[in-house]
């Protein structure tokens, strides 16, 4: 655009030097030369400060790395890369073996649970009779150490000291063993009503670990999470998936639009506002510049980014000063031919065109349309 407006100048000085036929002295070729300066200069500063240019612009799109929530050898994998697949279509199948066994175990656990349960109140009902007979039979035997220990006394007495301790020692017996019955009914008695939500404690955590298994039984089959593709597949049955944060075994691209971002700048911020004018002009469709809008300026940049580590910030990571993030809308109706020939991560020339000296905008326009049809020329990229 420089070298245009220059010859352009230069053609227009040509001309009035010609027609009106002016000399060229050391003082009208200085004259030419220093209003063209200030007038290109000026220009050229108007139009980059009012209408910013970016030519790092790229479109986006959100993925999911796609990580197994168990571990296991990959038995089958249907799902077909970059073809358009509704969410819970199932992408990939774990070995569900070892995982139904330990459903299997836990099932029958459950049951033997349960029945053991059912016999909890008998063994209380139980303890209760044995309680009541230690009690009988305490009282049988107090009674007995009673009239022996009355009929002690006096020298006439029928029971030596010897059978009166002898009933002591009975009764004392008895009562010990009363004491262990009524623990034992105690202990049944906590055993049988003992609950959790109505549950018997052993009996909800054999359920958990039944929820447990069943749920990576079910997680043995990995499924879309939204609506969107897998792109370049590469699993294959009898590969092992492993439940690792760090060892993804797809990429799946979520059907939800791409992102347009231009990357203005910094001496553009006080001209970036929602709303303003835009073009885009696409590396990979040559000579088409396609209207847009600003839809939003992103608040943060990646170089302030901060993250919870063991280092501190330094100034070695403030050299680059970083560019402001710009949302763009392409709003163009033509585009509409183009999206399925665009592919996510395309990368365009964008400018954006505000309200302040609009007149110059013009210069902006042409020179973003010389550089679509300079996408032509392949050595320029």
């Amino acid at each position: 655009m420089d070298l245009l407006l220059i010859l352009t100048y230069t053609a227009i000085c040509i001309v009035i030097f010609k027609v009106f036929k002016v000399p060229l002295t050391k003082w009208t070729v200085p004259t030419a030369v220093l209003g063209g300066v200030f007038l290109i200069g000026g220009l050229i500063f108007i139009m980059n400060y009012n209408h910013p240019y970016s030519e790092v612009s790229r479109e986006y799109f959100v993925t999911t790395p796609v990580v197994p929530t168990v571990t296991g050898q990959v038995i089958e994998v249907p799902v077909k890369g970059n073809t358009i697949l509704e969410q819970g279509d199932v992408l990939f199948k774990i070995d569900p073996t070892r995982f139904q066994a330990v459903v299997n175990a836990k099932r029958a656990a459950l049951a033997g649970a349960s029945k053991d349960v059912g016999g909890l109140g008998a063994a209380w009902e139980a303890a209760q009779a044995a309680a009541l007979k230690s009690q009988v039979d305490r009282d049988r035997t107090k009674q007995t150490y009673d009239r022996y220990r009355r009929g002690s006394v006096g020298p006439n007495s029928p029971f030596s000291a010897q059978e009166v301790e002898n009933r002591k020692q009975l009764y004392l017996a008895s009562e010990a063993t009363l004491e262990s019955m009524q623990a034992k009914e105690k202990q049944a008695r906590l055993a049988f009503e003992s609950n959790i939500d109505g549950t018997n404690p052993k009996v909800a955590q054999l359920q958990a670990e039944l929820e447990k298994a069943l749920y990576d039984l079910d997680q043995t089959v990995v499924r879309a999470p939204t609506r969107g593709y897998v792109t370049q597949v590469a699993l294959r049955p009898g590969m092992m998936a492993a439940s690792l944060p760090l060892r993804p075994v797809m990429v799946f691209v979520h059907d939800e639009g791409n992102y347009y971002v231009a990357w203005f700048r910094q001496n553009s911020m006080l001209r970036l506002q929602q709303g303003d004018e835009a073009e885009v002009a696409f590396d990979g469709i040559p000579g088409q510049v396609f209207a847009g809008k600003v839809s939003m300026v992103l608040p943060a940049m990646s170089e302030g980014q901060v993250l919870p580590t063991g280092n501190l910030i330094n100034p070695q990571q403030a050299i680059r000063p970083g560019r402001i993030p710009v949302l763009i809308d392409i709003t163009d109706s033509e585009f509409e031919q183009y999206v399925d020939k665009v592919p996510g991560g395309a990368y365009a020339q964008t400018a954006i065109y505000t309200e302040h000296f609009h007149h110059v905008a013009i210069m902006r326009k042409v020179l973003l349309r010389m550089s679509a049809w300079m996408n032509y020329l392949f050595p320029f990229h």
